[in-house]
């Protein structure tokens, strides 16, 4: 029975860390490609499992796009020097990210320098 038992756990640990590796995929983002986005700040979003930046970026017709940029978690950050109001609206803003595959406006947060101070995914990386 207890050999039974310790089958099921071992089956259903490995069952929920698949879950949780499928939900931190990047696949979404090309990691090979790296763009320079340069706008202001609309919304920075402190929230688990992974911080949002929202960022407007003139196009060169002068058109606005709001880009959606997925970052690290918000513990991890904090361990690295980042709090919640590291990104304030309307904080000027030059930002790498690996753009989405897709094409559309979002991508995968690398680095940034906001009103005149770098932020990394790891305080100044």
């Amino acid at each position: 029975m207890f050999k039974r038992s310790s089958l099921v756990a071992v089956a259903a640990l490995a069952l929920s860390a698949s879950a949780a590796y499928a939900h931190h995929s990047f696949a979404m983002f090309d990691n090979t490609k790296e763009q320079t986005l340069e706008g202001t700040i609309k919304d920075f979003q402190w929230t688990n499992p992974h911080i949002w930046i929202q960022v407007n970026v003139a196009g060169p017709d002068g058109k606005m796009t709001e880009w959606s940029i997925e970052g690290g978690s918000p513990n991890g950050l904090k361990r690295s020097g980042w709090t919640k109001k590291s990104m304030s609206p309307g904080d000027k803003v030059v930002m790498k990210i690996h753009p989405l595959k897709d094409g559309t406006s979002g991508g995968s947060f690398m680095s940034s320098t906001v009103n005149g101070q770098e932020l990394g995914r790891r305080g100044g990386e």
